[in-house]
């Protein structure tokens, strides 16, 4: 058991602003489990073992951590929100494709920038939860033209391999780099485990393996919702453009 402002601050919020949120628009039982997986993980992540692990020896925990707040919980969280409000919040310029999935990659990349990754680490009291919080919202916005968004099934799917494609040289670079980029985790004390260097390297295969199993998935199905949709139209290629706001 491990207290932290993201597993008794964040959680709860979350909590409650969905509960608000279904008083505008009853959700349907499967979204409701969705909005609790969400929260159960981002739980699960700041509260167990997990939490400390990440805090003070290994990249790999905080990595796995990253991904629940940027990529598993948002992607939960937006499908758990009711259709008619995630419809009328999908026009919000923030939640557009061609601002969310830039704001996201950014948000990504410059975190992940040695001197503001170790940083971060050396201010688990302040600037850390800024940097969770902002993984958090953005990977919110990355999901919603994808859930809620008036694109095509054709669009989506073309967002979402873009979404892959510009997101994986990270876990790619960390795995591929030949010497540890953090030095908060190079110096890190350590009693049992994966030595630094091994640890980045775990740290990125399982990044990048992660998002290759959740965007290509997705991506997956509504590629083949647009083949489906288009199998009687010669005009196969139309249904890319998106539709227009």
């Amino acid at each position: 058991m491990h207290l932290s402002a993201e597993a008794v601050v964040l959680v709860p919020a979350l909590a409650l602003g969905y509960a608000l949120a279904a008083r505008a628009e009853r959700p349907g039982r499967l979204r409701i489990v969705a909005a609790a997986a969400a929260l159960a993980l981002i739980f699960a992540a700041f509260f167990t073992e997990l939490q400390p692990l990440a805090l003070h020896t290994f990249l790999w925990a905080h990595l796995l951590q990253n991904v629940v707040l940027a990529e598993w919980a948002p992607g939960l969280l937006v499908l758990a929100v009711p259709p008619l409000l995630g419809r009328r919040a999908a026009a919000w310029p923030a939640f557009r494709p061609l601002v969310a999935l830039p704001v996201w990659l950014v948000t990504y990349f410059v975190w992940h920038l040695p001197w503001i990754y170790d940083y971060a680490l050396e201010h688990p009291h302040s600037l850390l939860h800024v940097e969770h919080l902002m993984y958090l919202v953005s990977g919110i916005a990355v999901w919603w033209p994808v859930i809620h968004g008036r694109s095509s099934s054709g669009g989506k799917a073309l967002y979402l391999f873009a979404a892959f494609v510009l997101a994986s040289p990270i876990g790619l670079l960390l795995a591929l780099v030949p010497r540890p980029v953090y030095s908060f985790y190079e110096n890190a004390p350590r009693t049992w485990g994966p030595s630094p260097l091994f640890d980045q390297q775990i740290a990125g295969m399982t990044m990048a393996f992660e998002q290759a199993a959740v965007f290509f998935a997705v991506f997956t199905m509504y590629l083949l919702r647009f083949l489906r949709n288009e199998s009687n139209d010669p005009r196969v290629f139309d249904e890319l453009r998106v539709t227009p706001r």
